[in-house]
């Protein structure tokens, strides 16, 4: 189906062009990207963690007491820390104390530092990986983080604004009914049938490839 039908199904449920675009994610340009400290990306790498699977909101206020826990998220001196630390942070009543996202810290901040040094920072990083195959994204980060599995990666790039689709329930759906998979994606050789299936909606629409997976979604149906 062409991008325009799924435009008109979206419209159909949401009445406005106005209402459609006003659901679009924020997306940061290549320079904005680079901006961003590599503190501030494991920061956010860090609360996506903690945000998956609970309440965000709850995350969120807990936010401030971990960067002050956490050196502002400094991945060198983060990447350092070991059990006996471990051991006192789950005794900080100011922390969400789970132990296993605890120990996730110094392996992305591992990361973190690694990528620094091969592009002389984690933005340059992300900011030059093409968005033609955010699917590989993902999976670097899968591969060289902890916790980023799943939908964690793109979730993580939509937070600090990289451009990517993710795929929430009613975009799968979609996926479903074109004949592209059969369920959730996981195989790399189906993630890169739906990359080439949001890289052909891209070419016809123009919009980022995060507003072409929020008009799919809306073209479900309202949610």
């Amino acid at each position: 189906m062409s991008f325009e039908a799924y435009w008109q199904q979206a419209l159909a449920h949401h009445q406005t062009e106005q209402a459609i675009r006003a659901r679009f994610p924020v997306v940061r340009t290549a320079e904005e990207l680079k901006a961003i400290s590599d503190a501030d990306y494991l920061s956010t790498i860090c609360r996506r963690v903690f945000r998956a699977g609970m309440k965000h909101s709850l995350v969120d206020s807990k936010w401030p007491a971990f960067e002050q826990a956490f050196w502002q998220f400094n991945p060198v001196a983060c990447q350092l820390i070991d059990d006996a630390r471990f051991e006192e942070l789950m005794r900080n009543t100011d922390l969400i104390r789970h132990w296993g996202k605890m120990k996730t810290i110094p392996v992305n901040a591992l990361m973190v530092t690694d990528v620094a040094k091969a592009h002389s920072s984690f933005g340059n990083f992300i900011a030059d990986w093409p968005e033609d195959d955010i699917v590989g994204l993902w999976t670097y980060l899968k591969k060289h983080g902890s916790h980023l599995g799943g939908d964690g990666g793109a979730r993580f790039l939509r937070m600090i604004g990289k451009d990517t689709f993710v795929l929430a329930d009613d975009v799968v759906r979609v996926l479903v009914n074109e004949g592209l998979v059969a369920k959730k994606p996981t195989s790399q050789k189906d993630l890169k049938a739906v990359q080439q299936f949001f890289n052909e909606l891209h070419r016809e629409s123009g919009l980022a490839y995060s507003a072409i997976s929020m008009v799919l979604a809306m073209s479900i149906g309202p949610s």
